[in-house]
């Protein structure tokens, strides 16, 4: 039985192209440039940020960051930011009785920025709230503590498997692997991405895992 969702954000919630769009105008760079360079660090298995460091060798992230906020140029999150399925397939979830949360790799203004959508979940947390991130095993067990449920009562959906399936199999959770962005295209038929307990393509779907 499932009786607890909890969902990653990027590329799962969210679309990412705003977010690399205004890093590669604040770098300076043709958005079409950094974006093919997230694309070659995802097919090497590498983190995102590491397309910042290819534009800017010696980057020092989290500065530079904290530099766009400052210029007022900092993250920003609309509606127009998630995926068409996003409300629909949480309204359904919360109408089944399943207790929803999001929780993924992001900073403590993203996770301002997703409460202020007033989605309808049940609880918004980010990795810099939290103080650890994915895929660490004490993030997979804030999310247990969150949902509230029993690890095999709780689903952990994301796009990443090496960030997401791997880690909260290991953690004891059941896992959704959701075929979407760079990495749940590049990566589905990896070993990770095999270990998850359903592969889905909508978030919709899941409303009718939790009522089997």
């Amino acid at each position: 039985m499932i009786r607890a969702v909890a969902l990653d954000v990027g590329e799962t919630l969210v679309r990412d192209d705003r977010y690399w769009a205004s890093w590669a105008d604040w770098l300076a760079v043709p958005r079409h440039t950094l974006s093919a360079l997230v694309g070659a660090v995802v097919a090497r298995g590498l983190d995102n940020a590491e397309a910042l460091r290819l534009v800017r060798p010696g980057i020092d992230v989290v500065a530079e960051y904290r530099a766009r906020e400052a210029a007022g140029r900092g993250e920003y999150l609309d509606e127009s930011d998630l995926y068409p399925d996003v409300r629909t397939a949480l309204t359904a979830l919360r109408a089944a009785g399943v207790r929803v949360v999001v929780a993924g790799n992001q900073t403590e203004r993203a996770g301002e920025l997703l409460r202020g959508l007033g989605l309808p979940v049940d609880l918004v947390a980010t990795s810099e709230e939290w103080g650890v991130a994915k895929p660490d095993r004490r993030f997979f067990e804030k999310v247990l503590a969150a949902a509230g449920m029993p690890p095999r009562e709780t689903v952990y959906v994301g796009d990443h498997p090496a960030n997401d399936i791997g880690p909260a199999v290991a953690a004891g959770l059941r896992t959704a692997h959701l075929r979407r962005g760079p990495w749940g295209h590049l990566w589905a038929d990896g070993p990770e991405a095999a270990a998850a307990d359903w592969r889905i393509d909508s978030l919709t779907e899941l409303a009718a895992l939790a009522r089997r």
